[in-house]
């Protein structure tokens, strides 16, 4: 049952600001054993939020009522030539979720972002975490075309429940008229060519180490993969009433994905 003080928080309440101090680093690390439940060998040590702070990244903290609740940290990247910021971990602590507090550290980093300079961000996400693949997609108005098979290798994660690590890569284009669209509570409508379902049971089988989840992230994996092959799109996301999620993919040549002055 949540807790008064849980109930109070809102957007408007929790306070985002950079973090500086290798206190509040600290913090961080202690927050990601509380979501994630990691193994000391998959945490991510406070001198790399440091080093991130340092180097050109981002580091922002979500506090309510002085006590931290979030952390969202981003290392700076290159690719072909051009700089992007690569948002690595994006927490929020369990009593404080389901409250759009995920979404309001990420249109924070976009802001920041977009004032020094950036414009694309990317991260990695489990195609298997239905929310998460709906914040990112439908919510936030990014786009997945790259699918990467056991991205970061074994995993103590209780999340992870032995399966391989895949992941898929979130490309945020900010400036794209996609994105805008989101952020101001609307949508783009394209044509849908294909469509990729993860069942809600997906959590329960994780958690009992029951063969059926390997078997659909083998499933999702061959058909994700053959889809971009295709040059598909992962543009939508849907959640049904039973908590069923569905990777919506089009084709890629449309107006609001790429970056619009």
């Amino acid at each position: 049952m949540a807790s008064q003080q849980t109930t109070e928080l809102n957007q408007e309440t929790a306070e985002i600001r950079p973090l500086t101090e290798i206190g509040e680093f600290q913090a961080c690390v202690e927050l990601q054993q509380k979501v994630w439940g990691y193994h000391d060998s998959d945490l991510v040590p406070a001198r790399m939020f440091a080093i991130a702070r340092s180097t050109g990244g981002q580091v922002f903290g979500a506090y309510f009522q002085g006590q931290l609740i979030g952390y969202a940290l981003a290392l700076v990247g290159a690719r072909q030539g051009r700089a992007y910021l690569h948002s690595h971990m994006l927490a929020v602590d369990p009593q404080y979720r389901d409250m759009g507090l995920g979404r309001a550290m990420k249109w924070r980093q976009r802001e920041d972002a977009l004032a020094r300079g950036f414009e694309l961000m990317e991260w990695t996400f489990d195609p298997l975490e239905i929310k998460n693949s709906y914040l990112n997609l439908q919510r936030l108005g990014a786009i997945a075309r790259r699918y990467l098979p056991n991205y970061y290798g074994p995993s103590q994660s209780a999340l992870q429940a032995g399966l391989p690590t895949d992941r898929l890569v979130a490309e945020w284009w900010l400036r794209s008229r996609r994105v805008r669209k989101c952020l101001a509570g609307e949508s783009e409508d394209f044509a849908v060519t294909e469509r990729v379902p993860v069942p809600a049971e997906i959590y329960a089988w994780k958690q009992n180490r029951d063969p059926r989840a390997e078997k659909i992230q083998t499933e999702n994996r061959k058909r994700l993969q053959a889809a971009f092959a295709q040059d598909l799109i992962a543009l939508g996301y849907q959640r049904d009433q039973a908590g069923n999620g569905t990777f919506l993919l089009g084709l890629g040549n449309h107006p609001e994905l790429v970056n619009e002055n």
